[in-house]
């Protein structure tokens, strides 16, 4: 019997989609804000919600 092949399963895999919203002036902070920072739309959106978790705790 020849191995698996393809990606192994992710432990924590992310399969909900979620539609935002977004001005055109919040929609330009979020592209600038990625662009300065290095990261996708959607690493700076799970960052602002760590955030906000994180002040949660406080």
């Amino acid at each position: 019997m020849s191995p698996r092949t393809g990606r192994p399963k992710a432990e924590n895999p992310k399969n909900i989609d979620v539609k935002v919203r977004f001005d055109e002036i919040r929609h330009k902070q979020l592209l600038d804000y990625c662009q300065k920072n290095n990261l996708t739309r959607t690493e700076a959106i799970r960052k602002g919600i760590d955030l906000l978790l994180e002040q949660e705790k406080k």
